[in-house]
């Protein structure tokens, strides 16, 4: 991926983080399914970049 891509996860991610934290009552279960997500997407690119390999 490319890496601005990459960046814009990142702040996909941080940005749900803190909505959720800003308010923990609400029902985020499709927000924390996307959260799962990005996560997977971050940590794989960072695997990648980390080892050497970029695709």
């Amino acid at each position: 991926m490319d890496p601005v891509t990459i960046e814009h996860r990142r702040q996909e991610l941080q940005s749900l983080l803190a909505q959720i934290q800003a308010n923990p009552s609400r029902d985020w279960h499709r927000e924390r399914q996307r959260v799962i997500v990005l996560q997977h997407m971050v940590g794989a690119q960072s695997a990648r970049t980390d080892t050497g390999t970029r695709h």
